[in-house]
């Protein structure tokens, strides 16, 4: 596997995980996720300033991947 590969599986890991927690915290499962994952919520809370900027942030890191790496599809 090379390197390129495995930024790009990278990526879409994290997209695919900041997509979820947009809607977690955009659509109102909050008290879902806080009762299931306690531990977790104390630590990462899933308010909408955090989630839109971790969005934001891998969709930067998406397009600097796109730019100076290799294409993203």
């Amino acid at each position: 596997m090379e390197l390129t590969t495995i930024w790009l599986i990278l990526f879409y890991v994290l997209l695919i995980d900041s997509i979820g927690a947009n809607i977690v915290s955009w659509f109102g499962f909050r008290k879902w996720y806080r009762a299931n994952f306690r531990l977790v919520s104390r630590y990462f809370p899933a308010t909408k300033g955090w989630t839109g900027f971790y969005l934001a942030f891998v969709l930067f890191v998406g397009y600097l991947l796109h730019s100076f790496v290799v294409p993203l599809f």
